[in-house]
């Protein structure tokens, strides 16, 4: 069944899964002296029912992340063309989210979700685990990808969660690289931070509209909730290093996505080499962590 749930927890912090759903996080919440507080947007019951992954908490990004133009590639003479899984002429996300995963295992207060990839379209065999664990403080998702077929194949991951937005909400990161974009949020080039834009200096998400990728990003993210005196920490593991913000106008959400590539990285790689796209040999595993510590902020 597509909307069935599991849920961890430990002290105030609540988890939802919906493994199924594209292995997705449902609900990410924090229930304190004013109530619950809800960290990621949470998964409305029409979603669930529909086991629509877009309308989810957050989604794991296997095997790249973003875009990849016209859905095709050239990896070591062999042609790839992918479907085109996105409202726009572009393979969004690869496959990862798009596809039920297994529950491994569960405890109190964390589970384990595994995705094994059988070649088709994307001709490489693979495996992708996701291990989430809750303290009384932070959630730490862990993931591992490993080739399991003969050949070597290119790969990207990360993760795609949506915080919740509030009016007074800010976010500070530090990166010192901005990709600009076409209208099909393909990138242009490479340009240092605008400063509509510096995540260094820290931006309030309702004064901007972002669909972009910064570079190099240390990996630190605080996200502050003035109206809650709450603040969240992202801390990402390499390789990690790039950092997606995707900032729609008049939405109650935002996305802050820790990747290892930037958008058409499987194509710029021809040409650049700061892509972020990883290559696994038969057998080879690539591992990343991202921990989320909720604190009370300043006033």
């Amino acid at each position: 069944m597509g909307s069935a749930l599991i849920e961890i927890a430990s002290g105030p912090l609540r988890l939802r899964l919906a493994p199924a759903i594209g292995g997705a996080i449902a609900g990410f919440s924090y229930r304190g002296e004013a109530g619950t507080i809800d960290l990621l947007r949470p998964m409305d019951p029409a979603a669930l029912a529909a086991s629509d992954v877009l309308g989810a908490s957050c989604f794991p990004l296997s095997p790249f992340s973003n875009r990849l133009r016209d859905g095709r590639f050239r990896f070591r003479g062999r042609e790839v063309q992918l479907p085109l899984n996105s409202d726009g002429p572009h393979n969004e996300h690869g496959h990862g989210w798009q596809r039920p995963w297994l529950v491994e295992t569960q405890t109190p207060a964390g589970a384990s979700l595994l995705y094994r990839h059988a070649p088709d379209d994307w001709p490489f065999a693979y495996e992708m685990r996701q291990h989430f664990r809750l303290t009384d403080t932070a959630l730490t998702i862990s993931l591992a990808s490993r080739n399991t077929g003969p050949t070597a194949m290119p790969y990207g991951f990360g993760l795609h969660p949506y915080f919740a937005r509030t009016p007074r909400c800010r976010m500070i990161a530090p990166v010192d690289g901005f990709w600009a974009t076409d209208a099909e949020v393909m990138p242009t080039a490479l340009l240092p931070v605008p400063a509509a834009a510096n995540l260094r200096q820290g931006i309030r998400l309702d004064e901007v509209e972002l669909d972009n990728v910064f570079t190099g990003w240390s990996g630190e993210a605080v996200i502050t909730w003035p109206e809650h005196r709450l603040q969240l920490a992202m801390s990402a593991s390499p390789p990690l290093r790039c950092l997606v913000v995707y900032a729609p106008k008049g939405e109650p959400y935002f996305c802050a996505e820790p990747v290892s590539n930037i958008t058409d990285a499987f194509n710029l790689c021809d040409r650049r080499d700061d892509t972020g796209m990883l290559i696994l040999e038969p057998g080879a595993e690539v591992r990343a962590a991202i921990t989320f510590t909720l604190s009370p902020s300043p006033l």
